[in-house]
């Protein structure tokens, strides 16, 4: 549990765990390394697990700038550096996947394998207007109104079925989770904006695309999509799980990624 300062004096929150290979659990959009709940400890297993807080988000600066997915991989990047890593894996969740798309086609001898866990190459109409509505909701109906709407989007029917306690605990702590909307937004607008599917044949390094056959948020064809695109890639669908799925199927996200890490 750490701070690393950045080039410009911004800070990232950051935890490293367990021994072995590097490997950056880098979350969605929220930005919040605690995402990954259980993942984290069980992966610390067999390699030096990284998570940090996105700038904007959570135990990092609430840095008031225009927020771009170039700029969250470069914080990522300076972070890698910091830490003394010459090439790491990165798993990148959503957001994050976009930020490993970036990383791979620009820096590729800082990537070593490459997991894009349920994330998309380049903003479709669909895309676009969910997160049109996602922003109106912050933005007219707050930080609360914002959560509730973003938990039917994010997790699957039986998950909010089950898990109605949490998400009503979540969205109490609406403020605290959200204290600068107009971070959020910018954010938004980033992703919206991601687009490298002319590029992705420049990625060299080995890599998995996982998602959920149910996630509304980035549906099916955009792994199709980036499988078709990036040399060499393969995926892995889970049946359900949403676009959460990682928290929902834990034990078999990690069996997947792990032995896609380590194989030969």
């Amino acid at each position: 549990m750490a701070l690393f300062k950045l080039r410009d004096g911004a800070e990232l929150y950051y935890e490293v765990h367990g021994s072995g290979p590097a490997l950056f659990l880098v979350a969605g959009l929220g930005g919040d390394g605690r995402w990954w709940g259980d993942n984290v400890s069980e992966l610390a297993k067999n390699f030096t697990v990284v998570v940090h807080d996105h700038r904007g988000t959570a135990r990092s600066s609430l840095s008031r700038i225009d927020y771009s997915v170039e700029q969250m991989a470069d914080d990522a990047l300076q972070l890698i550096e910091g830490l003394g890593y010459d090439k790491v894996h990165w798993c990148g969740h959503s957001t994050g996947g976009a930020m490993g798309q970036v990383l791979a086609i620009e820096h590729p001898a800082r990537i070593d394998r490459l997991v894009l866990s349920a994330t998309w190459a380049k903003t479709d109409a669909f895309f676009r207007r969910l997160f049109e509505v996602r922003s109106l909701m912050l933005r007219e109906l707050g930080p609360a109104a914002y959560l509730k709407s973003s938990a039917l989007a994010l997790n699957s029917p039986a998950w909010v079925r089950d898990h109605d306690a949490d998400l009503v605990a979540a969205e109490a702590k609406a403020l605290d989770a959200i204290p600068v909307p107009e971070i959020v937004l910018s954010r938004i607008a980033a992703i919206v904006a991601h687009d490298r599917r002319a590029q992705l044949q420049k990625v060299a390094a080995r890599t998995l695309a996982v998602c959920a056959r149910d996630d509304t948020v980035t549906p099916l064809y955009f792994t199709e999509e980036l499988v078709r695109l990036i040399p060499g890639a393969r995926a892995y669908v889970l049946p359900d799980g949403g676009h959460a799925y990682p928290n929902v199927h834990g034990a078999e996200f990690r069996r997947v990624m792990t032995a896609f890490l380590l194989e030969s």
